[in-house]
């Protein structure tokens, strides 16, 4: 199989199905978007580690993550490797001691541990071809992560590569300092999706300086 290397462009909330959110992996060189629905759960732990946040106790992605290299096993890439009746199915190409282990997973659970791992996510040219959508001339913003899939050929269309978006009409009346003491509140009650508004703001405040 043909190797093509996908990064993620889009994280946000499914707009074809409303309590789910939508990862959306793009080519590292190339045009085409795979979107893939996930759980509320999986999106979590997938910005968590985006986010770079320390929640006080391990989630489960970051135990199987502290299991895999205690045992001195290294998660060496992910493979979207078949889609069935809309499900992508994926392996996890491990290392340990130079023999090489596949591990089946959940796509939502593979990228979430290719996010930890820094690894590389990739899929083959058939998966794209059926499930890919195409960004039409013109769609680009002035970044990346701002692209929008094709309203032919996608059902979601990913508003930003953020889980959540930032309000800073309700947070801009706090102090930066009670911005960061809610941070830690909202970290320790692992409450990582106001924990993620926070940080915008404050990340917002520092560029206007």
């Amino acid at each position: 199989m043909e190797k093509i290397r996908l990064e993620i462009v889009a994280l946000s909330h499914s707009v074809a199905q409303s309590h789910n959110y939508a990862v959306v992996l793009g080519e590292q060189f190339g045009a085409r978007r795979l979107p893939i629905v996930i759980g509320a759960f999986e999106a979590q732990a997938i910005a968590v580690a985006m986010e770079r946040m320390a929640p006080n106790r391990p989630l489960t992605h970051d135990l199987f993550k502290n299991s895999l290299e205690k045992f001195e096993i290294d998660l060496k890439e992910i493979v979207i490797n078949n889609l069935v009746e809309g499900v992508f199915y994926s392996l996890l190409i491990c290392e340990r001691h130079g023999e090489t282990i596949e591990i089946d997973s959940r796509t939502s659970d593979a990228i979430a541990m290719a996010v930890r791992f820094q690894c590389p996510i990739y899929t083959s040219e058939d998966i794209l071809e059926k499930a890919g959508v195409e960004i039409e001339d013109g769609a680009e913003g002035e970044e990346g992560d701002k692209k929008k899939p094709s309203k032919k050929r996608s059902r979601q269309k990913p508003a930003s590569a953020k889980t959540t978006t930032a309000k800073p009409d309700k947070l801009s009346s706090y102090s930066i300092k009670d911005l960061k003491s809610m941070l830690d509140e909202m970290l320790a009650n692992e409450n990582y999706e106001k924990a993620a508004e926070i940080r915008d703001e404050l990340e917002r405040r520092e560029k206007e300086g």
